[in-house]
């Protein structure tokens, strides 16, 4: 089903400002590529979110203005970085230990799909000729403490994101907390999909019938 965004859904910033308005004081955050970069321009005014890159930076500040990049500062989707003050870089190793041993708080990660069950597909559409790019998403949905997913919920061809169960290559099984889609946003719990809100112009009905997996209502 194609959809028709006229008037019907958030737009992507309004998406990233959706969960920007999530993610609690003091925490220690990492972003992935696309659509979740932009998270960071939304969060609340007065409230400390630290950002942690896994390629070795705890303390990651804006994109790097034109002219004032520095080539030995850029983040895991390869940009031009900055850092606050006060932040720290480390050994490539020492940011997975920090991935690993459970010390990040919260993980916003793109997808091709999102299971009822919360499982993550979003590395690989399963294309042969497609070059792999899982790079730190499988360690981040193992270690991190919450992760949260940012998508469309429809490909470009009208194809749900949203399914019964994945069928391109998994990054994780049941480590999705919660979705957010320009339809919807949806909570993972006891390997279900509960509806938390619906977007502007979406009903129970429409949000049903573009979603192929099932969904439960509090």
């Amino acid at each position: 089903m194609e959809l028709n965004t006229k008037n019907i859904g958030w737009s992507v910033p309004e998406m990233a400002q959706k969960v920007a308005k999530d993610i609690q004081d003091g925490a220690y955050v990492n972003l992935g590529i696309g659509i979740p970069e932009m998270i960071a321009d939304f969060i609340p005014e007065g409230r400390e979110v630290i950002y942690h890159t896994e390629n070795g930076l705890l303390g990651m500040g804006k994109v790097a203005e034109g002219g004032k990049e520095d080539p030995e500062l850029v983040n895991a989707g390869k940009k031009y970085i900055t850092a606050i003050p006060g932040a720290a870089y480390f050994h490539h190793a020492d940011s997975f230990a920090m991935i690993r041993g459970g010390h990040i708080d919260i993980c916003v990660l793109g997808a091709y799909q999102v299971s009822e069950e919360g499982d993550l597909a979003n590395w690989s559409t399963g294309n042969p000729n497609d070059i792999p790019a899982v790079g730190g998403a499988m360690d981040l949905v193992a270690g991190v403490k919450t992760i949260y997913v940012i998508t469309k919920h429809l490909t470009k061809t009208g194809v749900s994101k949203i399914v019964e169960e994945c069928t391109y290559p998994l990054t994780g099984k049941n480590v999705v907390d919660r979705v957010y889609t320009n339809l919807a946003i949806l909570d993972v719990k006891d390997k279900k999909l509960w509806v938390r809100e619906l977007a502007p112009g979406v009903d129970a009905e429409y949000l049903k019938q573009n979603t192929d997996a099932k969904l439960n209502w509090a």
